[in-house]
């Protein structure tokens, strides 16, 4: 049977989605390299271990330089923030930044990222349904991750770290980049939804006044990311998914 969107999705014109926990895991990846790099840095300074929780609470869906200074300033931690084009070996950070990057890009060279099937599943039908669909990421990892992911011939639009650093966009939880997203495919923001896995990244969803936010429960908790502005929370995306045949459907 043909898959189309879920009746939640009705009289929404286009559908913006966060790459890394919403259409990929790659979050998981990008976990293991930030606590390859916090870890010892944090030790040398004496500060609190590296936690998971840090992760959610201080970096996920932010600017990677956003997520490092946050992250210091947890710790009472002051670095220069230094340049771009800082040797990862930098003690600012910038440095810092690029070399959680430079971690990030090894694994995913190595071991390649296979996208989550619901979330392909939602973007095909939203596809064969008409409806249009961007990629807004923080990262500036996006376009080689759709590709190692199979999934660049799906997205005109992306809107990721390095074209929002080059067009001087501010990051989330500003809701600029998605507004920009929107606009790139010619969709009142009203009429489009946001779909993100981080506190910050449903922020900006709530503080661009889109059509409706999807939050996507990949180890936030629904009850945060409601708290943040999320209209609904699922734990896959194959949940906005529904058949001709359907007797019901999972959401309204």
């Amino acid at each position: 049977m043909t898959d189309r969107p879920a009746p939640a999705l009705d009289g929404l014109d286009a559908v913006l989605f966060d790459l890394d926990g919403v259409l990929t895991p790659t979050a998981v990846v990008h976990m293991h390299a930030w606590a390859r790099l916090f870890t010892p840095v944090l030790a040398a300074r004496g500060a609190a271990p590296y936690t998971d929780a840090d992760y959610f609470a201080h970096i996920d869906g932010k600017p990677r330089y956003d997520g490092v200074a946050t992250l210091l300033a947890s710790r009472g931690i002051d670095l220069p923030w230094g340049d771009p084009t800082d040797s990862p070996d930098a003690e600012t950070v910038c440095g810092l930044g690029n070399r959680k990057n430079a971690v990030f890009t090894q694994v995913l060279e190595t071991e390649g990222v296979t996208p989550y099937p619901g979330s392909v599943r939602l973007v095909d039908a939203l596809i064969a349904d008409g409806r249009k669909v961007a990629v807004v990421s923080s990262s500036r990892n996006a376009v080689p991750v759709l590709a190692a992911a199979g999934l660049t011939d799906r997205f005109a639009v992306v809107v990721d770290g390095l074209v929002a650093a080059e067009r001087g966009i501010p990051g989330k939880p500003a809701p600029d980049t998605y507004l920009d997203a929107a606009r790139q495919l010619g969709v009142p923001h009203d009429r489009a939804v946001v779909v993100e896995d981080a506190e910050s990244g449903v922020a900006s969803g709530r503080a661009g006044a889109f059509g409706l936010v999807v939050g996507v429960d990949r180890g936030a908790g629904a009850d945060v990311l409601l708290e943040q502005g999320a209209d609904l929370v699922v734990d896959d995306l194959a949940e906005l998914v529904t058949t001709p045949d359907d007797t019901e459907s999972t959401l309204p």
